[in-house]
């Protein structure tokens, strides 16, 4: 934190920061997105906000705040659009019951259109090649409104 970049204490998503990398040498690049982590079980779940002006993160919080509120819900939802959108035929309950098990929520992205996006891991490694994830994009009422992959 520094008086150019203050950080947000948020009550409900925690101690949100601008984003920094340090690489080889001690170079300091600072990000244009605000970053944060949100316990999750045994696990946290990354926050990425973006936006490099504290007043557009803070615009971003209240979705932001509602999707970590459900997250449960949200994340089960998005999980097995995933699995259908992957599937040839319509997956059986069976099927969507494995792939929440075996995709696990690793961020929740808040973007400047204010789109919501969840990366996924495939913990198993059966449903995506490595090095590419699926990503559900949500629309304002919380439903999934796409599903990609990304890289």
């Amino acid at each position: 934190m520094s008086a150019q970049h203050p950080s947000i204490d948020d009550p409900e998503l925690g101690v949100l920061t601008r984003a920094e990398s340090t690489f080889d040498g001690g170079t300091v690049a600072v990000h244009d997105w605000y970053a944060g982590s949100v316990a999750d079980g045994d696990a946290d779940i990354e926050l990425m906000i973006d936006g490099p002006e504290i007043d557009d993160v803070r615009s971003r919080l209240p979705r932001l705040r509602s999707v970590v509120a459900d997250i449960d819900g949200i994340r089960r939802r998005a999980s097995d659009a995933v699995i259908t959108h992957f599937s040839d035929v319509e997956p059986e309950a069976h099927e969507l019951d494995e792939g929440a098990a075996d995709l696990r929520l690793e961020a929740i992205e808040a973007s400047s259109d204010d789109e919501i996006v969840l990366h996924f891991v495939d913990t198993c490694g059966q449903h995506f090649p490595e090095g590419y994830w699926p990503a559900a994009h949500l629309a304002a009422n919380g439903t999934v409104a796409a599903v990609t992959v990304e890289s």
